[in-house]
C-alpha cells in the first residue's frame, strides 16, 4: 500500500470516497452504494462476486434505512440497530482496503473517523472430497480444500481442545495471502513456533499463490533435493503430527498443508500404517524401505554388474543375458538412460493428460514402446525388466515429494555406476548419506531417528509398534514427551473366564 492508504480515515465522507476511488480506479467490480442514515450521508463499498449482496441488503442496508430514518446517532447507534452478529471497526484506509479485498462490505459515514466492516463475504468454493494425491484404503476420506476457514474447521473437528492454537498473518505485497500456523500449545516446543514466525516474517514478495512458494522461502537448505517439510491434503495426518509436537502451516487458496519439522522416515511412512494391525503395518513398512532402495540404485546396480562385474552373475544367467544383448548397439549405461528417460516421459505424460486417458496412455505406451524397443534391438529384455521393477518400486513411496527426488537421483547414480562400477555406486551412495546426515528441518536433524539406539526411540521407525507400547513421543525436537498414560495394554476384564 502507498502512504495515502495507510493514513487515518478522514471525518469527511467525500474525501474518503475520492481516495478509495483513486485506489480502485479502472476496477469495474467495485460498488459504491450511497445511502442516508438519519441526517448523515453514508456509503457502502464492496466487491461484487466476493460479497453476499442478498445478506447485505437484508441485514445492513434495509435495517439502516428503516431504523436510522429519524435518528441522529452515528456508527454507535447504527451498530445497535443492525441484525449482524459479526462486524469490526477500521481506523485506517489500509485496514479498510484489506476488509474490502477479503469480501467484507465496508460502511463509511459523514463525521466519523472510523468505518464498519461486516463479515458478509461469499465466494464459490470446492466441496470437501477425498484427496486425490493421497489414496485411502482405510481411514478418513475427507481432504483439505482451497478455503482456509474450512481447512481450519477440519482440524478443529479432530482436535477439540483449546490448546490448539491458530496464529494468523498475511504475506505478499499484492496477494495479502492469509497464512495460519497451527500447533498444540501443551505439546509443541515454543522455540519451534518462534522460529516459524521469524522465517515467515522475513518473507517479502509480491504474492504467495501456493504453499510451495512458502516452502522454498523458509526451508533450511534451499539447494537440497530432499523435501524438508511434509506436505499433505489430509486433516487426520495434520492432527496426528500436531499430537506429535509438530506444527502446521495452512495457506489460503491451496489444499496443501506444510508440516514441520520432519525427517526422512516421515516420507516413508503412510497414515494407513497406523490404521491397520501393527504387524501388518510393520511388514509393509519394511517392504517400503526395501523397494525405496531398489528405486534409487536398481538400474545403477544392474549397469555396474553388466559393465564391470560380470563375475558376480551366475554362469547360466550370464549366458542368457549375453545372448539377449548381443544385438544391442549401445553400452548398458546408454541403454539404461534411454529406457529411464522414456519411462519418466511416459509417466509425466500420464499425469498431464486427462484422467480418462492418462493412465491408459502411460501403461499402454510403456508396454508398446518396451516391446518395440526389444524387437528393434535398441534395448535388451533384462533392461526393460529392471526399469519396470524400478518404476514399480518408486510407486511404493507414499509421498510424491520424496518419490520424485529419488527418481531424479537415480540418473547421477547410473552415471557413476556406468563409469566407475561399484566404486562409483558406493561413492554416490555415500555422498547421499553424508548429505542426509548434515541436513536439518527447522533445526532438527533430518536423520535423527537413525542415530538413536534405545528401543523407545525406534518404536515408530524400524517397526510400527502397538499403540499401547508407544507411551512417549520421539525425544528429539519435541517439548512434551508423554503421549498417553501407562498400562494401556489390552487384556481380559478382571474376574473374566480364564479357562
Amino acid at each position: 500500500m502507498n502512504n495515502d492508504s495507510e493514513s487515518a480515515i478522514s471525518p469527511r465522507l467525500t474525501e474518503n470516497l475520492d481516495r478509495i476511488k483513486a485506489l480502485y480506479a479502472d476496477s469495474y467490480d467495485v460498488v459504491f452504494h450511497h445511502l442516508q442514515c438519519g441526517e448523515k450521508a453514508a456509503a457502502v463499498i464492496y466487491l461484487t462476486g466476493l460479497t453476499d449482496s442478498d445478506q447485505l441488503n437484508q441485514f445492513v442496508l434495509e435495517p439502516a434505512l428503516r431504523k436510522m430514518k429519524d435518528q441522529e446517532g452515528g456508527l454507535g447507534a447504527l451498530c445497535e440497530c443492525l441484525p449482524v452478529s459479526s462486524f469490526a471497526k477500521a481506523a485506517t484506509l489500509d485496514q479498510l482496503i484489506m476488509e474490502i479485498g477479503n469480501g467484507n462490505p465496508v460502511l463509511l459515514m459523514e463525521d466519523e473517523d472510523q468505518a464498519l466492516s461486516f463479515s458478509l463475504a461469499k465466494w464459490e468454493k470446492r466441496s470437501i472430497t477425498e484427496p486425490e494425491a493421497e489414496s485411502v484404503v482405510r481411514g478418513p476420506r475427507e481432504g483439505f480444500v482451497e478455503t482456509l476457514i474450512d481447512n481450519v474447521s477440519l482440524i478443529r473437528r479432530k482436535l477439540k481442545t483449546p490448546a490448539l492454537k491458530m496464529k494468523s498473518m498475511r504475506i505478499g505485497r499484492y496477494s495479502q495471502t492469509e497464512v495460519v500456523i497451527a500447533y498444540l500449545n501443551d505439546i509443541v516446543d515454543p522455540a519451534l513456533i518462534k522460529e516459524i514466525e521469524a522465517r515467515l516474517g522475513r518473507i517479502d514478495v509480491d504474492g504467495i499463490l501456493e504453499s510451495g512458494n512458502i516452502e522454498e522461502l523458509i526451508e533450511d537448505n534451499p539447494y537440497s533435493p530432499f523435501p524438508q517439510m511434509q506436505t499433505t491434503e489430509r486433516p487426520d495426518v495434520v492432527a496426528a503430527n500436531l499430537l506429535e509436537g509438530r506444527a502446521a502451516v495452512l495457506v489460503e487458496g491451496t489444499p496443501i498443508v506444510l508440516v514441520m519439522p520432519t525427517s526422512i522416515f516421515t516420507f516413508l511412512h503412510s497414515p494407513e500404517d497406523y490404521y491397520q494391525r501393527y504387524y501388518i503395518g510393520s511388514a509393509i513398512r519394511w517392504l517400503r524401505y526395501l523397494f525405496s532402495l531398489i528405486a534409487l540404485i536398481g538400474p545403477s546396480f544392474y549397469v555396474a554388474v553388466v559393465t564391470f562385474h560380470q563375475e558376480m552373475i551366475p554362469t547360466t544367467l550370464l549366458l542368457n543375458m549375453t545372448k539377449s544383448r548381443e544385438q544391442i548397439p549401445f553400452p548398458a549405461l546408454v541403454e539404461a538412460l534411454l529406457m529411464e528417460i522414456t519411462f519418466e516421459a511416459l509417466r509425466e505424460a500420464g499425469v498431464r493428460l486427462p484422467k480418462q486417458i492418462g493412465s491408459a496412455v502411460s501403461i499402454v505406451g510403456a508396454l508398446v514402446i518396451g516391446q518395440a524397443a526389444i524387437a528393434a534391438g535398441l534395448v535388451s529384455s533384462p533392461m526393460v525388466m529392471v526399469v519396470a521393477i524400478t518404476g514399480i518400486a518408486s510407486f511404493l513411496i507414499p509421498h510424491f515429494t520424496l518419490g520424485i527426488t529419488i527418481r531424479l537421483l537415480r540418473f547421477p547414480m547410473m552415471l557413476l555406476a556406468g563409469t566407475l562400477g561399484f566404486f562409483g555406486l558406493m561413492m554416490g551412495f555415500a555422498l547421499i548419506l553424508t548429505h542426509l546426515f548434515s541436513l536439518r528441518s527447522f533445526g532438527v536433524p533430518y536423520t535423527s531417528f537413525a542415530t538413536v539406539t534405545h528401543w523407545n526411540q525406534l518404536k515408530d521407525v524400524s517397526v510400527r509398534a502397538p499403540f499401547w507400547k508407544m507411551n512417549r513421543r520421539p525425544k528429539t525436537g519435541f517439548w512434551n514427551r508423554y503421549r498417553q498414560g501407562s498400562h494401556q495394554r489390552p487384556g481380559p476384564p478382571d474376574g473374566g473366564n480364564k479357562t
